[in-house]
């Protein structure tokens, strides 16, 4: 996923109601192909030319079959698609991040793909993955790319340090970052103050934003507020960075990583094509990948990431079938092999991690974080949770509100989100 943070798609405004298709697109007839329509929300100069030569190679093998290509902003997306859909206007296939599936699957905007030429190799995609396509019972996406958080850090600046193994607690990385401040004259590590980021130290504590099966809101539990109390102290402290709370954080953040302003941060896969861009990985193995550290619990864990690709309901038949060859051609283990070496991502397939897709380091270490990522629940109202700590943790971190009062204020904006749901 690009949580809004990597959708910096460089691409004009879009008349999407002119090229949205919702299976009445008048350039079909039935004497020749149909044209669907695929709405692609991946970053528009690092992935999209990936997946528009795989449109071309689609198209060469499937003469019946037009895909009317539409990169969609990433940050735009969820609110175009919902429109459009709910209009009867929407693209006949939509690459959807794994957050907004089952809440446009419970808008009966999907089509189930349970038994469909989409999900024919159902076996070879990881479970968990798939899991996270589901809504009540039934799949309504196809795994196309997945990701998690890790701990990236430079190696030179570790060893420089004497440091040998990454760390495997928050207090450890307390420890290297004071370290490699007094060895090296570099910060240690630099966190974030976005919720998304936060979360693993949630998952450190045994714990989530909500407790989905039990409909219970567990933002403000004595477990989160253990969890953000160890995320605000990595703020404040020898070689630990302060808290940047302005829009450019994410920018900041990541141009000091890879040029070896810091040596350690939290980030996902999508940006191991910029890290080999920075002067700090010029050399790819010096790109350290490790599991996010644990927290008091002994749990390690990150959320897992990533887009499906989900077909529009309100296509007619001939649309639904075309699109349904399209989703698993591009889902293919060939395919997903030829974007992990073109795009840098992950596979959502065991056989697509080849020798060659694993020779790249950052591929590789990230594949080795994957077990450790943990699924979001089904929960259509899931990925709006983050947004009132998005307003909530910037404040915290900048010493504005207290932790109580910051968490507190987050659980009653969270309450109106999942208004049947207890405290």
């Amino acid at each position: 996923m690009r949580r809004g943070i990597a959708a910096t798609a460089l691409v004009a405004s879009l008349a999407l109601a002119a090229t949205a298709c919702g299976g009445d697109d008048s350039g079909s007839d039935s004497s020749g192909p149909v044209t669907i329509t695929w709405w692609d929300t991946s970053n528009a100069t690092n992935e999209a030319p990936t997946y528009q030569a795989l449109v071309k190679e689609f198209e060469a093998a499937n003469k019946d079959v037009k895909v009317k290509y539409v990169n969609v902003p990433f940050d735009q997306a969820q609110n175009k698609f919902d429109t459009a859909a709910g209009s009867k206007g929407a693209p006949d296939i939509l690459r959807s991040e794994v957050g907004w599936t089952p809440a446009f699957a419970k808008k009966s905007f999907f089509l189930p793909l349970d038994g469909t030429e989409a999900l024919a190799e159902q076996d070879k995609f990881k479970s968990n993955l798939l899991e996270q396509a589901k809504y009540e019972g039934k799949t309504y996406g196809v795994p196309f790319v997945t990701d998690t958080l890790a701990l990236v850090y430079n190696k030179a600046l570790f060893e420089k340090a004497g440091i040998t193994e990454a760390p495997k607690t928050w207090d450890d990385l307390k420890k290297a970052a004071a370290t490699i401040k007094g060895k090296t004259g570099v910060d240690g590590y630099w966190g974030s103050t976005q919720a998304y980021y936060a979360q693993s130290f949630l998952y450190g504590e045994g714990t989530d934003t909500v407790d989905a099966g039990a409909k219970k809101i567990t933002v403000n539990s004595p477990e989160a507020k253990k969890a953000y109390g160890t995320w605000l102290s990595l703020f404040d402290g020898k070689g630990l960075h302060k808290a940047d709370t302005t829009a450019d954080a994410y920018a900041h953040i990541q141009d000091a990583f890879v040029n070896g302003k810091v040596a350690a941060i939290v980030q996902g896969p999508w940006e191991i094509t910029n890290f080999y861009k920075g002067s700090a990985f010029k050399d790819k193995s010096n790109l350290g990948i490790a599991t996010v550290p644990a927290g008091s619990s002994g749990k390690a864990g990150a959320p897992t990431g990533g887009h499906n690709l989900s077909v529009y309901a309100g296509s007619d038949e001939a649309h639904q079938k075309a699109a349904l060859k399209f989703v698993k051609f591009m889902t293919s283990a060939k395919s997903q092999e030829t974007i992990a070496l073109k795009n840098s991502t992950l596979p959502t397939r065991d056989d697509a991690y080849t020798a060659q897709v694993k020779a790249d380091p950052g591929i590789a270490g990230y594949q080795g974080v994957l077990s450790a990522a943990q699924p979001r629940p089904a929960l259509p109202e899931y990925s709006s949770l983050w947004g009132p700590l998005d307003t909530e943790l910037p404040k915290i971190a900048r010493g504005k509100v207290s932790l109580d009062k910051g968490l507190s204020t987050a659980e009653t904006s969270i309450a109106k989100l999942v208004p049947d749901f207890s405290k």
